[in-house]
């Protein structure tokens, strides 16, 4: 069965590190895992998660819907593209609370919960794709990259000058946000949630002894990758020796299947199906109806969608008329929220 064909190759493309570095499987399990287990640490993110209840309840959907997410933004047509951060928009609008922790208020579409979710997620793809992938990118190519999460941010309500365009960026970006990170009960429980692969990600058709070994590996595999200090935080640490064991049955067996198309489109289908059908017409270089790549203030016009961060002007212009949507209830039942909301 031949892969479909999107309209255009979106904002991205062939010669985007992004499709390179995002298209690669650690991004499907190890990259995914590690992203969401350390945004668990901001307080207003895990109040968010906790009190929506929809990643305990239902973790494997929210897994495959936010894949679907990701690989649309990254892999999708430019129209795809643009309806879903639209509908991402909407959603969130409804997902403000109160944080326990800290005493203030969440709000999933604040731009720096934004950021704060965007740049751990490019860091992890990028960082495990390093550890268990092909290595190091060039510095060209790492520049590219950050260009890239920073036109990656224009779809949600992030301004794209706060993107650090560079590793030392990066890292002085994440050392700035350490203090207003919290190793909570809370945040501790829903880390080691997230860590358990087998919840997550498996389907339950697999084999008993695979997921108990598929688990165990990528639990430690992703632990790994976890500085010294956020494992103190998130209480999930492990020994040296360990780490490296796991790096090593990990990294072979995920090169294993990069040199396979037909094992990364049997593990993607297996792992996230609501993914496969925007990755695997790249998996397979299957070219778009129209070879061309957009760009988003063009196609924005095109498709008659608002720019996000006009869109969040407007929705805290109308919470100070005591107006627009109410927010969510605790433990709502929205299918299209993805995690981390």
């Amino acid at each position: 069965m031949g892969a479909r064909q999107h309209q255009d190759y979106g904002f991205f493309g062939p010669g985007s590190v992004t499709w390179r570095v995002w298209g690669y499987p650690t991004s499907i399990v190890l990259g995914f895992l590690r992203a969401v287990v350390i945004e668990e640490l901001d307080p207003h993110l895990v109040a968010s998660v906790d009190q929506s209840g929809q990643v305990k309840l239902r973790p494997k959907l929210r897994y495959d819907r936010t894949m679907q997410y990701f690989a649309t933004i990254k892999f999708g047509d430019a129209e795809s593209v643009l309806r879903a951060s639209d509908t991402l928009m909407k959603i969130h609008a409804r997902a403000v609370g109160h944080d326990p922790v800290t005493g203030g208020i969440y709000d999933a579409n604040d731009p720096a919960s934004q950021l704060w979710i965007h740049l751990t997620a490019w860091h992890s793809i990028l960082y495990t794709y390093e550890i268990f992938g092909p290595g190091k990118l060039t510095e060209a190519e790492e520049a590219q990259y950050w260009e890239e999460c920073a036109r990656a941010a224009e779809f949600q309500t992030i301004d794209p000058a706060d993107v650090p365009r560079s590793r030392e960026g990066i890292r002085a970006y994440f050392a700035a946000y350490r203090p207003r990170l919290v190793g909570s009960e809370v945040a501790q429980d829903m880390m080691d949630f997230l860590l358990d692969a087998n919840t997550i990600v498996l389907p339950e058709r697999m084999p008993a002894a695979a997921r108990v070994v598929f688990n165990a590996v990528a639990r430690r595999a992703v632990i790994a990758t976890l500085p010294r200090w956020m494992r103190k935080l998130g209480a999930t640490t492990q020994s040296g020796l360990t780490d490296r064991v796991a790096i090593a049955l990990t990294r072979p067996v995920v090169r294993a299947v990069a040199a396979s198309t037909w094992l990364q489109v049997w593990a993607l289908r297996l792992a996230s199906p609501r993914t496969a059908p925007i990755l695997e017409p790249v998996l397979r270089g299957t070219p778009p109806v129209h070879p061309v790549l957009r760009e988003p203030v063009e196609a924005r016009t095109q498709y008659g969608v608002t720019d996000p961060r006009q869109q969040y002007a407007a929705i805290l212009a109308d919470r100070a008329r005591a107006a627009g949507p109410a927010p969510y209830p605790k433990h709502h039942h929205e299918e299209l929220v993805p995690f981390p909301a």
